[in-house]
């Protein structure tokens, strides 16, 4: 339809006398104003480029530098020794082309060129022996030592102002490898209390025979790599643990992040789609030109921006062995699903994006569009939901040419994918299960109305309610919050909504419809949808949900006890773990490495010997479980700084079995390390990375986080975001096909008690307000102690 609509202002006529042509100025003046766009989005690119690499410094600098050496050859003080005199010398003598004076001038330049070249490289290597020091993060809360102070200044005065999205990329440090030495004593810490005696002497004598024999070999070989990639770990990461999974990436890998919890903006579904689309097309513009300000821990050390490259026009293509990430630039439009129909719609009019209002009447006139889909076409999305392989083959002998490869090139090279849903979903109070239906529309839906390979899919349902669910490989969930924060509050607090809940703005109906793709499905292809769609339901049944709203208490009580709030929660997950299973497993702490160049990230092992002792002594009432749980805590506390500053142990062993596999070495340790399954696999939900909204000011403008589906068949997945100082949210998945898993077990040595009448994640709860109510007695303490101290020395 675009195309049509702009084919029909370039006209022409053969006539006997001649040819006659008719130009629209209105196509004219669009094709000027795109083109004019075009070359002023590679301008600024152009401009933020050469700004970013010459980071620490400025272009401005050169200026000086340059002035700085031209007025030596006045005052005759030569600050080169001598260098600029010798490359005057060197230079071709011509009394036409080239004097004396020209030949110094020249001279006096490249010096002042290579030097300045010289300076941005001492800057920055001076800024990145700064950032390989790590000793700030594992100081206590509250307290700086005066080397941290130092170091920090230090910092600040390295890093330059108003740095870019990618200023400090040449400044981040390598992910250092970590000993093998240290690994393996750090992995048999970790198991220790997850084996029984005869298992665990038999784990020491395979780690005793691995480290004795083959890890050397191994570890030179990743040393190698550690030199030579600017990240030993990130590209393998990728590859073999996300690109080279053939099952269902659906529930499997991918993960969904909600809308805010309490506030909707309009219930107006085309309005809602089109500030949200809006604003994300302006992060976008801002992504691409590197204008996002980095993220930087304590205001001043700076995170890894890599992974916000291919956020927009990026898809995963299926593949045989291994799938691949696509990633393009520049593309104009998007793709829009509704009741089983793809509609392409076009972003930009007259070298602008389209202003919410004309975006709200695009997604309107989807909406009010009565068509039926076309044979197959309805179930088709269902093919990123299967297993890999038969989406593979489909794609390369149905979607390979024709109508079908142009249809689906639009697909995959779209900014993103965007479902127009049609039924609510959301949290609401008066509906007990509603986060947990919300969040299982997110995670798959019907298996066929996302399209699960796109870098992320935007949901937009009828009751103004949005959410995304993301494909993983590409990065992780960090990223996307940082985006989905800006589009949320650009939404609420810039863009805003009319009375009537419209989006503000003039209403352009001269914009082109949107067009239908056009498919032509065979009777085989479309029995391999069926297939993948049968798969992908029997996944998507068998997932079950838990969201939990904790208000008791949140962080500020949590801090007040002297304890870190995720420590504290890890603490509660293994206790309620072993309240509902009655044994104890390996679990899985997300962190990440992004103070390292290229870093993704590193595991947590949260069940340690100091969990499973407090663990058991509160199920004992042990007197000691207030000691215990502190110990545990700062124990897990200190575990997460370390996988932080990339002494974590399982990505490690991870590119050793890599190795071990290519070089066709036969390891029964690595291979006993990675075949462990991870029974409890919890992450945390970045909160405010941008801190563009107060919600102290705000309290109702929070966002409700996000969630994955469980990792081990018997095991549960958990996602907590601790929002603001009074609340905790909690997404909790397993899997209906587990007895274990179905129903709570209260722990009980003899035989265990089944308790029928809850869900699975009161169990995490319940445990959580023991673990306060145990840590009250102490929380006074603390106050009293406060208040004397307060006291003592007199006012401030």
């Amino acid at each position: 339809m675009a195309e049509a609509h702009q084919a029909v202002g370039f006209q022409f006529t053969v006539r006997p006398d001649g040819v006659e042509l008719k130009l629209s100025q209105e196509v004219i003046k669009n094709i000027y104003l795109s083109g004019l766009t075009a070359w002023k989005k590679r301008a600024i690119q152009f401009k933020n480029g050469v700004l970013a690499g010459v980071y620490p410094a400025s272009p401005s600098s050169w200026l000086i530098v340059v002035i700085a050496m031209m007025s030596s050859l006045y005052t005759r003080v030569d600050p080169s020794l001598g260098m600029i005199e010798a490359m005057k010398e060197n230079l071709p003598y011509s009394r036409d082309c080239m004097s004396v004076q020209t030949r110094a001038v020249l001279s006096a330049i490249l010096f002042a060129t290579g030097l300045w070249l010289f300076l941005i490289y001492l800057l920055r290597y001076t800024l990145k022996a700064l950032l390989s020091y790590h000793g700030w993060i594992f100081e206590s809360h509250g307290k700086m030592s005066t080397s941290t102070k130092v170091w920090l200044t230090l910092v600040k005065m390295f890093s330059g102002r108003r740095p870019l999205l990618y200023s400090f990329q040449a400044s981040l440090p390598r992910l250092p490898v970590p000993s093998v030495d240290d690994t393996i004593h750090r992995y048999l810490e970790s198991v220790r209390p997850l084996l029984v005696s005869d298992e665990y002497d038999q784990m020491v004598t395979l780690a005793k025979e691995f480290k004795d024999s083959k890890a050397a070999q191994l570890q030179r070989y990743l040393i190698l790599k550690s030199w030579w990639a600017t990240n030993y770990v990130s590209d393998w990461w990728e590859e073999y643990i996300y690109l080279r999974s053939r099952s269902p990436i659906m529930v499997n890998s991918n993960f969904y992040i909600m809308d805010l919890l309490y506030i909707t903006p309009t219930h107006r579904q085309a309005a809602r789609a089109g500030n949200m689309v809006h604003a994300m097309l302006q992060y976008r513009r801002k992504l691409e030109r590197g204008e996002h300000a980095p993220l930087r821990a304590l205001g001043t050390v700076p995170m890894c921006s890599t992974q916000m490259e291919r956020m927009f026009n990026t898809t995963r293509l299926p593949g045989i062995e291994t799938d691949a990430v696509l990633h393009l630039t520049d593309r104009k439009h998007l793709i829009v699903y509704h009741k089983g129909r793809f509609f392409q719609v076009w972003l930009y009019t007259g070298g602008r994006h389209l202003l919410p209002s004309e975006l709200e009447l695009q997604f309107q006139r989807i909406l009010n569009d009565t068509s039926e889909p076309q044979q197959g076409e309805l179930k088709l999305a269902a093919l990123t939901a299967g297993n890999r392989v038969p989406w593979a083959r489909a794609r390369s002998k149905y979607f390979s040419q024709g109508l079908n490869k142009v249809s689906l090139d639009a697909i995959e090279s779209a900014a993103f994918f965007l479902t127009l849903d049609d039924e609510p979903q959301g949290y609401d109070q008066a509906r007990p299960r509603s986060l947990d239906s919300y969040a299982k529309s997110l995670l798959h839906g019907k298996c066929y109305d996302r399209w699960f390979d796109k870098s992320f899919t935007l949901i937009s349902y009828p009751n103004g309610k949005m959410g995304i669910n993301v494909e993983h490989s590409w990065a992780d969930a960090p990223i996307v919050g940082h985006m989905w924060e800006y589009v949320l509050s650009t939404d609420c607090f810039h863009l805003g909504y009319t009375e009537e809940g419209h989006c503000k703005g003039d209403v352009n109906k001269g914009l082109p419809y949107p067009s239908r793709l056009q498919w032509q499905i065979p009777v085989e292809c479309k029995s391999i949808i069926e297939a993948s769609y049968v798969s992908a339901k029997r996944i998507a049944d068998d997932v079950d949900f838990y969201g939990c709203l904790f208000h008791e208490f949140g962080k500020g009580l949590i801090k007040k006890c002297r304890t870190s709030p995720d420590a504290f929660i890890q603490m509660a997950l293994q206790l309620a773990q072993f309240r509902d299973q009655g044994l104890f497993c390996l679990t899985y702490e997300s962190s990440m490495t992004r103070m390292f160049r290229d870093g993704r990230t590193e595991t947590v092992r949260s069940c340690t010997s100091e969990a499973v002792a407090f663990v058991k002594a509160m199920e004992s009432a042990d007197s000691t479980r207030l000691a215990l749980f502190r110990k545990a805590a700062d124990k897990h506390q200190n575990m997460y700084r370390l996988a932080m500053t990339g002494s974590g142990i399982d990505r490690h062993l991870l590119c050793l079995y890599i190795i071990s596999k290519y070089l066709n070495v036969d390891s029964p340790f690595l291979k006993k390390v990675l075949s462990e399954p991870w029974r409890l696999s919890t992450s945390q939900t970045p909160q405010q990375q941008l801190n563009l909204v107060d919600i102290k000011k705000f309290p109702k403008y929070v966002g409700a986080g996000g969630g994955f589906g469980p990792v081990a068949d018997d095991g549960y997945g958990v996602s907590y975001i601790i929002v603001g100082e009074n609340l905790i949210t909690f997404h909790i998945s397993s899997k209906f096909s587990c007895p274990h898993t179905v129903q709570p077990r209260e722990h009980n040595t003899k035989k265990p008690k089944v308790i029928k009448k809850h869900s699975p994640p009161i169990t995490l709860t319940f445990s959580q307000g023991i673990l306060y109510n145990e840590l009250k007695l102490d929380f006074r303490t603390v106050q009293s102690e406060r208040t004397n101290r307060s006291t003592s020395r007199g006012p401030l």
